[in-house]
């Protein structure tokens, strides 16, 4: 498998100190990439639960080949428990893509509530021919 699972730094970009990047569109573009990343995760890991469970069953036939071959018990045996392993990794990379899954579901569906709910008032200020609050001024505390 080429490339690593763990997207690299400029993935996902950095919220400023000053606040400056918290606006409507700059959320919607990191709740975006966010949801990139669940969704390439996500077939990175499928990929690696394919791959693990075909070398499992390679060195479950290779075991039971050894075994008709009357080859060392002892190395079979090993060949036997390293399929077993590579079965242990697949099941593993199964629950982790059901998470990357769960993430990119719920980022999509954060996504859709804040286009729902500031899309409109995002346009409405964005046609004013007055400048704007940053974002948080107006804020209840």
């Amino acid at each position: 498998m080429s490339g690593d699972i763990v997207p690299h730094g400029g993935a996902l970009p950095a919220i400023p100190a000053d606040g400056e990047g918290l606006g409507f569109l700059a959320l919607g573009a990191r709740v975006t990439a966010l949801t990139t990343q669940a969704l390439l995760l996500k077939e990175k890991v499928w990929a690696l639960q394919r791959r693990m469970n075909s070398n499992a069953d390679k060195a479950s036939h290779m075991s039971e080949m050894c075994d008709a071959a009357e080859v060392d018990p002892q190395h079979t045996a090993l060949i036997l428990e390293g399929s077993a392993a590579l079965r242990k990794v697949a099941d593993a990379s199964g629950d982790l893509a059901n998470a990357a899954d769960v993430m990119q579901t719920d980022a999509q569906g954060f996504n859709d509530a804040h286009q729902g709910e500031y899309g409109g008032i995002h346009e409405v200020s964005q046609s004013s021919r007055f400048k704007q609050p940053k974002p948080g001024f107006n804020e209840v505390k």
